[in-house]
């Protein structure tokens, strides 16, 4: 464990529970924590963490403000947040932070000899933001608290040649309900979802109608998601869910929209059109269009004439 002005850095399982005031890991690199059993901080300033391991929770009666990069999560009942290493947490006057439920933390280590060490990189959430958190339903927490008693029960059990085995199966079983579960969250919780929606349209409408697109060029998935106030995997995972297309697609598509509009309503040579929307290549341009529409810009133009 490394102790800097910033930052408490975390490197091992066995580093988390000395610093929790745990007993040693019943496993070198994973530990399922019962927060209920966590004692209180004695740090009475906000502390800053990196752990250099995954983490899953599933947090219930927060007392006190758990800090996600820049941004506070007050969590509700039911709520679930994913980590990846190196990613910074914070706790808010830790003293009088409180929490019950689950933590599942896990060294890459763990799953590195198995299918889960690549494809767990495909889970978008473990790289969401707090606020992105996965709110389930009643059913639904019943099923994801069924899972961390079975790894439990597992990790309870002495250690022999198939416990790394089982326990991987279960993770690898809890990640595929928590992504089925987030996709569910995308569509049932419609008012938040149209809201981005909506906002990202007008966005991408007005940063193409002004000036921003000929000296900053072509909006960028990062611009796009922090000028919404979300992360970059979970807009993408979101349009993705609720239109078929990510935010690249949806950039371009309000890209080929533009060029569209102003081919039929200006003189405008294509190589001023492809100016006026950020490229500094006209070929870059018409490759494009030409994907978006299976028609060059000089084509769309003359079937309108």
């Amino acid at each position: 464990m490394q102790n800097n002005s910033k930052h408490i850095v975390i490197n091992s399982i066995s580093e988390l529970h000395r610093l929790m005031n745990l007993s040693k890991p019943l496993h070198p690199l994973v530990s399922l924590i019962n927060m209920d059993e966590v004692l209180p901080s004695k740090h009475s300033e906000p502390v800053q963490f990196i752990l250099n391991f995954y983490g899953i929770s599933m947090k219930k009666n927060l007392k006190g403000k758990l800090k996600y990069g820049q941004r506070h999560y007050d969590f509700d009942e039911g709520v679930m947040a994913m980590t990846a290493p190196k990613q910074v947490l914070s706790v808010g006057d830790a003293e009088n932070y409180k929490v019950s439920g689950w933590w599942l933390v896990f060294h890459p280590d763990f799953i590195q000899n198995y299918p889960l060490g690549k494809t767990i990189k495909e889970y978008g959430f473990f790289s969401y933001e707090l606020n992105e958190a996965l709110h389930l339903s009643d059913k639904e927490e019943k099923m994801i608290e069924g899972l961390f008693k079975n790894i439990e029960q597992e990790y309870q059990t002495s250690i022999d040649q198939f416990s790394q085995d089982v326990m991987v199966s279960h993770l690898d079983l809890l990640l595929n309900y928590c992504n089925r579960f987030y996709n569910r969250q995308f569509l049932t919780r419609k008012t938040a979802s149209n809201d981005l929606l909506v906002n990202l349209d007008n966005m991408l409408t007005d940063y193409f109608g002004s000036e921003k697109v000929q000296e900053f060029g072509l909006p960028s998935v990062l611009y796009i998601s922090e000028q919404l106030n979300v992360s970059p995997n979970y807009l993408s995972d979101l349009l993705r869910t609720l239109t078929g297309q990510n935010t690249q697609q949806h950039i371009h598509n309000k890209l080929i929209e533009k060029a569209k509009e102003t081919l039929t309503s200006t003189n405008l040579s294509v190589s001023e059109i492809a100016y006026l929307l950020g490229f500094e290549h006209p070929q870059s341009f018409n490759k494009l269009f030409k994907s978006k529409t299976n028609q060059t810009p000089i084509a769309y133009r003359k079937s309108f004439n």
